[in-house]
Formats: structure tokens, sequence, C-alpha cells
């Protein structure tokens, strides 16, 4: 199996946990993008993943882009640990938390637009700094009140074992630190974080300990 990644993307961050709760080994291949004009733009990784983003995971003759279908794939064919509940509303209750993540707050701060706000509509670092921190913090905040008002919340997002919501959550957690987000609001965010950092599967799938960090 191999994952193109990058380091600091917090799509393929999702990933590199999800692979690790399930002790999948895997091959890391780096893709840089920010050198060479953005490696993800290549013709060669282009023809494996035409959104040209990461990540990227190969197993065999099935490959997948879009880290939360990654994630479900790793989940069926590799059912133990499950990443998901048993339960209908479990389950539902999980997606629900991992895509206000994944699809309501990340992709309003992705590289691609921050590189657009500066690049093609010349507003500055503060400016861009301050959208970021703007949605990031309207994310947590729905975030924070689906985990705080709900009995489902265990030690983790969904009961005492980690799974994709917390896969989602604790790479945004990363994310909103690096740009000096405010996170007093979102204490229950913030347990969560610090729960899931103290393991292992958590802990090698940071950003500093993966091989392209730079």
């Amino acid at each position: 199996m191999q994952l193109y990644s990058y380091f600091r993307s917090s799509a393929a961050y999702r990933v590199r946990i999800a692979l690790n709760i399930k002790g999948i080994a895997y091959e890391y291949l780096g893709v840089h993008l920010l050198k060479d004009g953005g490696q993800q733009l290549s013709d060669g990784y282009r023809a494996l993943n035409p959104s040209a983003l990461v990540p990227t995971l190969v197993d065999a003759d099935v490959t997948l882009g879009q880290s939360l279908a990654i994630i479900e794939y790793l989940d069926e064919t590799h059912p133990q640990p499950p990443l998901l509940p048993a339960d209908a509303a479990g389950r539902a209750r999980v997606r629900a938390i991992a895509q206000a993540i994944a699809c309501d707050t990340h992709p309003l701060n992705n590289l691609r637009v921050l590189k657009y706000l500066k690049r093609n509509l010349q507003v500055s670092d503060d400016a861009k700094n301050e959208w970021y921190r703007h949605w990031v913090g309207l994310g947590l905040a729905a975030v924070e009140s689906m985990l705080a008002d709900s009995s489902s919340t265990g030690r983790y997002c969904h009961g005492d074992t980690p799974g994709l919501a917390d896969a989602c959550l604790v790479p945004q957690v990363y994310n909103a630190r690096r740009f000096d987000c405010d996170l007093s609001a979102f204490p229950t965010v913030v347990r969560i974080d610090e729960a899931c950092r103290e393991l292992p599967a958590f802990d090698l799938a940071q950003p500093e300990k993966q091989p392209d960090f730079e």
C-alpha cells in the first residue's frame, strides 16, 4: 500500500492516523505542495489524482483520492479496529462531526485557497490569516457544540474509542494552532485533541514525524 502525502496536509494527516489505528503498513511517498511549482500539479501526479490534491492511496489496483473516502475504504477492507460505530445513529453522528471539519471548515483554509487569496486577490498576510482564523473559529464552534452537548461524547469524539471523527479533529486543531487561533472557547475540542495525541497512532502521524518534514 502506498500513500502520497505531504507532511503538512491535514487531509493526508487524517489518513495517516487511520492507517496507524488500523496497524496497516504503507509506503510514504512525499508530494511537496510548494516545491517545483507544486508537485501535485505535475502530469504524473494528476494521472493518479485528477484533483491534484493530497492524499492519494494506492492499494494494488485501487487508487483513491479524498481523505474521507480513503478512510472509509480502509475501514471496510480492514474492519478491525473499526473507525465507525456499529449502530446507524452512531455512524451518522461520527460522519457529521468529521464532515463539519473536512467539508465545511478545511476547504475554506486549504493551501490553494490561501494562495489564491494572496496571489490573485492580493490580500495582505494579516488579512489572509484573519480569513483563516474566522472560518476555523466558526467551524470549531460548531464542532464544540456537537461534542459538548451530546451524551455520546466520551474520552474521544464518540465514546471511549478513537475513530473517524478524531482523525479529522486532531489535524484541524494542529493547523489552528499553527495560525495562532484562539481555542479557549472550545474546551471539549481541546480535551479530546489532547487525549488523542497521547496515543501512538496519532503521535506517529503528526507532521514533524513524517519523512518529508522540513
